[in-house]
């Protein structure tokens, strides 16, 4: 991250739900390049508890959508991350891990095959820091083997909550029908959208991707059901962090390894072991050979909950529990649901069993942890 002074900051970018954000009275802070709602007048807390008991919409439209078209699009794609494209059935949404050539992972996202004649067409979507780059990334590696069509002129919101499926209903029936992880084309309230059943809560809910001209019809149509209330970025990052979820560029990033981010389920059997389709994706060689010998990690990612009510923030030093520095906080605070001090990071993997005490150094004291199973909060994806 640079810090020069001479560089004139370019103007914060806005989502097509800008103008909803600041009637709502959102407190407005620059994220991702763009100027995003933290939280609304309710406050963050309120917010994460309406989500975690009823529905919460989300303002995402400033992360990358893109798809990748053509009868060679799947097999492309799977050369760029340890996962099996190939074999994700239409209809079907995946978790996928961008990776440079030493096994770094250069952004996480999620990829859905919207192909039901064989012509290929996958939707992909990155994250909003990593987006021009992820393009980039794609076009220069495969874009000589399928389109990369990026979709600028579509907004993403999410609906979050045991109650969201109740809300959109409502307006799209036949959603309920959907498990996670699938999705399909629906008529929201008027507004043509492409949805899937998923998110970023830990909750049961909904990914909505809809033209711009048509987010500010569909968000206020979803906030008039009596379920729904808006949610901001600092509700969303407790949520996920209470669901176990990486926030890309703190959890992970290029220096970190799927391996060490503890993501081993994110890589299918069929990459990873013997067969023709095993490895052949970036930093593969170091990838299969952490998976083989976990012992020669150096780091591993883990779940910390504190044994004191006292917010354990993310760059916090981690230390044994006989002073010596064995890793550090990646993301923490205090979970809302749980009331308790939850947080993420790294450590050395002798102390990544699940029981371990360590000290988190707060302010030059010791505040005892011990490493946890993640999610902290049990997660509710439907499932049918």
């Amino acid at each position: 991250m640079s810090h020069e002074s001479s560089a004139t900051p370019a103007p914060l970018l806005k989502t097509p739900l800008n103008d909803l954000h600041v009637e709502l009275g959102a407190r407005m802070v620059p994220f991702a390049g763009y100027s995003m709602p933290v939280q609304y007048p309710a406050g963050l807390m309120a917010e994460h508890l309406h989500t975690r008991s009823a529905a919460g919409l989300f303002d995402v439209s400033h992360m990358g959508q893109l798809r990748l078209v053509g009868p060679d699009a799947a097999a492309a794609f799977e050369s760029l991350m340890p996962v099996d494209v190939i074999d994700l059935a239409p209809g079907k949404q995946r978790y996928g891990l961008l990776l440079n050539d030493e096994g770094g992972i250069i952004d996480d996202l999620m990829f859905f095959n919207r192909d039901h004649a064989n012509g290929g067409d996958i939707f992909v979507i990155v994250n909003g820091a990593c987006k021009a780059g992820d393009i980039a990334h794609i076009q220069a590696k495969i874009g000589q083997r399928c389109e990369v069509i990026p979709m600028p002129e579509m907004a993403l919101l999410a609906l979050q909550g045991p109650q969201a499926v109740t809300a959109l209903q409502r307006l799209a029936p036949g959603v309920e029908q959907l498990v996670f992880m699938t999705g399909g084309r629906f008529t929201v309230a008027g507004c043509d959208c492409f949805l899937t059943r998923s998110g970023y809560t830990g909750e049961d809910g909904f990914e909505i991707s809809v033209d711009a001209s048509q987010a500010d019809t569909l968000a206020r149509a979803l906030l008039a059901q009596p379920e729904v209330k808006p949610v901001g970025l600092g509700a969303r990052n407790s949520l996920r962090l209470e669901a176990g979820l990486c926030l890309y560029g703190n959890d992970i990033d290029t220096t970190t390894t799927p391996v060490e981010a503890s993501l081993n389920w994110a890589m299918q059997k069929v990459r990873r072991s013997g067969g023709a389709r095993a490895g052949g994706f970036p930093g593969s060689d170091k990838i299969l050979a952490q998976l083989d010998n976990p012992a020669a990690l150096s780091r591993k990612r883990v779940g910390l909950m504190a044994l004191e009510r006292i917010p354990v923030r993310d760059h916090t030093a981690l230390h044994s529990t006989n002073g010596t520095p064995i890793g550090e906080v990646t993301s923490g605070l205090l979970g809302p649901t749980i009331n308790q001090p939850v947080a993420m990071g790294y450590v050395q993997p002798e102390f990544a069993a699940i029981g371990t005490r360590v000290n988190a150094m707060v302010r030059g004291k010791p505040v005892p942890m011990e490493v946890t199973s993640m999610p902290f909060v049990p997660t509710r994806y439907h499932r049918g």
